[in-house]
């Protein structure tokens, strides 16, 4: 294994690292934010679900990314490179700015925008990357309607429940969800650097004529989302636990239980689907069913700002990086 692969192995991993940093925030912004956990408890809480994510999910995201956007033939350490400096580059930007974007779409976007420059238009996989960006929209809306009905029902369940009982259940629910949640940002998040560092040995001849990914490379993409998840992105949790809409225990539990299941969908399907989309979508479907002026809809709309411009920027920076050091 030559030095260049090398240290962009270890580029993928900081990238992964960054994605955890980032996206810890969606992982534990509702059970810090109903105060069911403090934050040093929640990160850790968080993720160790991480990382045990191989565990439960396949490889399907995966292998969407390592040969479903871009085509394989097209990928050399350059490409790799443009794409991990853009998405890492627009990671750190949104960050700065308590933004919560999609690592996820940065990365597509940096992959997309090194390639074009490489070798233009036929390098990209239509149909995958059309997917994708399908689920940009999807994927918050699902999570809005799943948050609105596993919210409307859980209201009607316990509308004859004392406050203080309702609350109390919930925290102890919260940590179920959060759990939940947290499994799928680790199986579909970590996954995506996966990908990425199995193409890269792919078109270095290392994996052989299949297309695989190594148990090593998804043990060491797991530990790092994990460990980026421990560190927390605590501008992004301030944005989404208390700028988007009030949380109580029973509405966190809510948002965390449809994310999680739009999540685990999206994984089975094998979909590199934005985790911060869904669970945005998620909180806003709970905090308008008891009114829709309970959610912050100007904050909504700069976030929903940010995601539009995820791709494109992500790309432009990537893009830039390759022409660069090609």
């Amino acid at each position: 294994m030559t030095a260049t692969v090398l240290l962009l192995i270890a580029l993928a991993l900081f990238f992964d690292f960054l994605n955890g940093f980032h996206d810890s925030a969606n992982s534990i912004a509702t059970i810090v934010s109903t105060r069911v956990l403090s934050p040093r408890y929640a990160v850790i809480w968080a993720a160790f679900f991480n990382f045990i994510a191989f565990l439960f999910f396949g490889l399907h995201v995966a292998n969407t990314v390592g040969k479903g956007i871009v085509d394989v033939a097209v990928i050399d350490p350059g490409v790799i490179f443009g794409t991990l400096f853009g998405a890492c580059a627009w990671d750190i930007i949104t960050w700065y700015f308590g933004l919560p974007t999609s690592s996820s779409h940065a990365l597509m976007g940096g992959l997309i925008g090194a390639s074009l420059v490489k070798a233009g238009w036929k390098s990209l996989v239509c149909s995958g990357i059309g997917k994708t960006v399908a689920f940009i929209f999807i994927s918050p809306m699902l999570g809005f309607v799943l948050g609105t009905l596993i919210g409307a029902l859980v209201y009607r369940a316990f509308r004859n429940f004392a406050p203080m009982q309702v609350d109390h259940l919930f925290r102890k629910g919260q940590l179920f969800s959060a759990a939940l949640y947290s499994l799928g940002h680790g199986g579909n998040d970590a996954q995506k650097t996966m990908g990425i560092i199995a193409v890269l040995l792919f078109s270095e001849g290392m994996l052989g004529e299949t297309f695989h990914i190594p148990l090593w490379v998804v043990l060491s993409c797991q530990a790092a989302i994990a460990l980026g998840t421990l560190f927390g992105g605590w501008r992004i949790v301030k944005t989404m636990g208390q700028k988007v809409t009030k949380l109580r225990p029973v509405d966190g539990f809510c948002a965390e239980s449809s994310a999680a299941v739009s999540i685990f969908i999206s994984s089975a399907l094998g979909v590199p689907v934005s985790t911060t989309h869904t669970i945005t979508g998620s909180i806003m479907g709970v905090g308008s069913l008891r009114r829709l002026s309970a959610v912050r809809w100007g904050v909504a709309g700069q976030i929903v700002w940010a995601w539009i411009l995820t791709i494109p920027c992500a790309a432009a920076l990537s893009a830039l990086a390759y022409y660069l050091v090609s």
